[in-house]
């Protein structure tokens, strides 16, 4: 980096203000810098945005397909395979190559399936898409994480990370809603179009980001020399207690977006209007919690908040499963519902800035490692629990659980 160079804005806690690097970058300050983190965040928001645009219509997905709502699930399901899968090739390879070029390539090829999906002809075709659709959407969640580790230590980093959920937690609010109301004028298949438009409009600002990976910093090798990084990782006691509560939490989650459109439209009898109403208030929650989050870390730190995350998660999943259990109807369900959902934005940037702080040698790697096991969890745990059926006691059941043993592991983490 040359001298002068400023990607932290005046942030004392930015590594690039602490070690000087030979990547030639821009002056990256105001509204340069905004935009840069603005961004991330919408990479980060490749998840949300590929299952909540099209969740309030996900049951008449399954009824013009011929299929049940195991199989609409199912569509869920493989792009959270694909989004898993996709990081743990994505992750080592900008490790090695640099951040940039595999974050084009993988969206731009996010734009290209995505439009594939509103043309396949069957609901297996669409799975066999979404899985391919969710290998290239998970180049931008695992090399916005590492390019934030490129450039920050510390409390610096959970700040960024709680900007980004703040980000990436508008795609939760603004998708069902945009779906519902996309849905009065189009199908399904026109909201996978809407996605690659998006997907396009990506691609233009991914253009933006500069290269933030020196090639000091670079790891040659192949297959081997990714099994050694990864094994380090494994070995790592405190990455793997955080990796195993982020994957926790993104259980509760991922189980919440897959059973709530079945819950709540056909035990509870919500319309899909009100549905995406009542799942933006939800995410709106993850938005004040990472604004929060902000304001309070730099005082406590990351692990205190961590800690009042799970503690918050613990707390809403016990009140929804009560208010299921014991027949209080759908305002208690939805108030711990709301609970659950905001702890995201307490959890997810507190571990994840945690679990990758040692580790920025190898940023890439240990960013697919932590979003490699939040995804195959959220891909795993839901249809496991929908083939007994999508009902609110064995959502509620499951978000619990996996609630507390979140709170538990953090007894395993030095």
């Amino acid at each position: 980096m040359k001298p002068g160079d400023d990607l932290s804005g005046g942030d004392s806690g930015t590594r690039c203000a602490e070690q000087p690097r030979e990547v030639a970058r821009p002056v990256l300050t105001g509204a340069r810098r905004l935009r840069l983190l603005a961004t991330l965040g919408a990479l980060s928001a490749f998840g949300p945005l590929s299952l909540d645009l099209y969740l309030p219509v996900l049951p008449q997905l399954g009824r013009d397909l011929a299929a049940g709502d195991a199989l609409a699930q199912l569509t869920m399901s493989m792009c959270l395979v694909g989004l898993a899968l996709g990081q743990l090739v994505a992750g080592p390879l900008s490790d090695r190559v640099g951040r940039r070029k595999p974050l084009l390539i993988g969206v731009a090829a996010y734009a290209a399936t995505s439009l594939l999906c509103a043309f396949a002809p069957g609901i297996w075709s669409l799975i066999g898409v979404r899985l391919v659709q969710g290998l290239a959407g998970a180049a931008g969640l695992v090399i916005a994480r590492a390019i934030v580790r490129d450039l920050f230590d510390g409390a610096a980093a959970a700040r960024v990370y709680s900007m980004l959920m703040i980000v990436s937690g508008l795609a939760p609010i603004a998708a069902p809603l945009a779906g519902a109301q996309l849905s009065r004028f189009m199908d399904w298949r026109g909201l996978f179009v809407v996605l690659a438009g998006i997907g396009v409009l990506l691609v233009l600002a991914a253009l933006g980001v500069p290269e933030t990976l020196d090639p000091a910093e670079r790891h040659s090798g192949g297959v081997r020399a990714t099994g050694r990084q990864f094994a380090v990782l494994a070995r790592d006691r405190s990455f793997t207690g955080y990796c195993l509560m982020l994957s926790l939490a993104a259980c509760t989650l991922f189980t919440y977006i897959g059973l709530s459109s079945f819950v709540l439209q056909h035990e509870y009898q919500v319309g899909p209007q009100a549905f995406s109403v009542i799942f933006a208030v939800n995410s709106v929650g993850i938005v004040l919690a990472g604004n929060l989050n902000g304001l309070l870390v730099g005082r406590y730190g990351p692990r205190p908040m961590l800690v009042t995350g799970l503690v918050v998660c613990v707390a809403g999943s016990v009140i929804a499963l009560g208010g299921v259990a014991a027949g209080w109807g759908l305002p208690v369900l939805l108030s711990g519902l709301f609970l659950m959902v905001s702890s995201g934005g307490l959890v997810a940037p507190n571990a994840s800035a945690l679990a990758l702080i040692p580790h920025g040698e190898r940023a890439g790697t240990a960013s697919a490692f932590l979003g490699v096991l939040q995804f195959l969890a959220g891909a795993v745990v839901p249809p496991l629990v929908s083939m007994g059926g999508a009902t609110a006691l064995s959502m509620t059941l499951t978000i619990t659980a996996a609630a507390l043993v979140a709170l538990v592991a953090m007894r395993v983490v030095r």
